[in-house]
């Protein structure tokens, strides 16, 4: 989306008038009431890691890592779950990572080609890993075949967007617009970094895509234009304290996942840094 053409957030905002700002305020104050009975310091979010944060560490560092964040959710990259594993196989990885009390999410990004046994032994994967969204990023002319799986299989498949250069889906605008022609199931994986690197507000595109947003990549980075760099969560141009805020409004049930790609061979000290800040923020709104 070009910058000229987004509405500011505070242009947003007033726009929305103070009638809904007043309800969205109940709303949200309700939803953290309900919450703190819990004693969740999550406040009710399912706080999880991408597993490309870990890219460079095997399935059993990674589960060491999340268990030294405690979270308790996850999403595998291929990596560390390969495509080609057996069923066997893809069980197996996934009772390791329940029994260390982690629930296994979902999967992706996994691109999916115009190609009906692709698709279905992608589908067969999350189905075999039990799990319950597909991140993906599926080629426009394969979004039928993928209709018809999502059908077959009662997966979720969460379309992510990419930022700059990304030809499909630079926006979850994009995503949005194409998933509404398809069945329910299929909707967005909101990559809040790309979002912002292409000039959107953050808040804003939340609020555009609520009604089928499935999955959330929280991050930051250091700009608002294509050189946006990632960094710490709280360090950056993006507004964690307003997403947060906008997703506990939204009493978003979906999964929110902290995609460290800064320091790929060392990322355990930038990720602690980045869930301490997330839930500093949790604990002060």
């Amino acid at each position: 989306m070009n910058q000229e053409c987004s509405l500011s957030r505070r242009g947003f905002m007033a726009a929305a008038g103070g009638g809904l700002l007043a309800m969205r305020a109940s709303a949200a104050g309700d939803a953290r009431k309900r919450r703190d009975k819990s004693g969740d310091p999550d406040r009710g979010l399912k706080l999880r890691v991408a597993s490309y944060s870990t890219r460079k560490f095997s399935l059993d560092e990674t589960i060491d890592m999340l268990q030294a964040l405690n979270v308790r959710h996850v999403t595998l990259k291929s990596m560390h779950l390969p495509y080609e594993n057996s069923r066997e196989e893809r069980q197996a990885a996934a009772k390791k990572i329940k029994d260390a009390g982690i629930a296994l999410m979902g999967g992706g990004v996994i691109y999916l080609k115009n190609d009906e046994k692709q698709i279905l032994d992608a589908f067969e994967y999350c189905r075999d890993a039990g799990m319950t969204v597909m991140v993906a990023a599926p080629d426009l002319d394969a979004l039928p075949t993928v209709e018809n799986m999502v059908k077959e299989f009662d997966i979720r498949v969460a379309i992510h967007n990419h930022g700059p250069g990304d030809q499909k889906y630079p926006s979850p605008l994009d995503a949005y617009r194409i998933a509404n022609d398809y069945d329910s199931r299929i909707g967005v994986c909101i990559d809040i970094g790309h979002s912002v690197r292409i000039g959107e507000d953050e808040i804003e595109v939340i609020y555009a895509v609520k009604d089928r947003l499935y999955d959330f990549h929280i991050k930051d980075v250091t700009e608002r234009t294509a050189r946006g760099a990632n960094i710490e969560v709280g360090r950056g141009v993006i507004d964690i304290p307003g997403v947060l805020k906008a997703l506990l409004d939204l009493n978003f049930t979906g999964h929110v996942a902290l995609e460290y790609e800064k320091d790929e061979n060392n990322p355990l000290p930038g990720m602690k840094e980045s869930f301490g800040y997330i839930r500093g923020v949790l604990a002060a709104l």
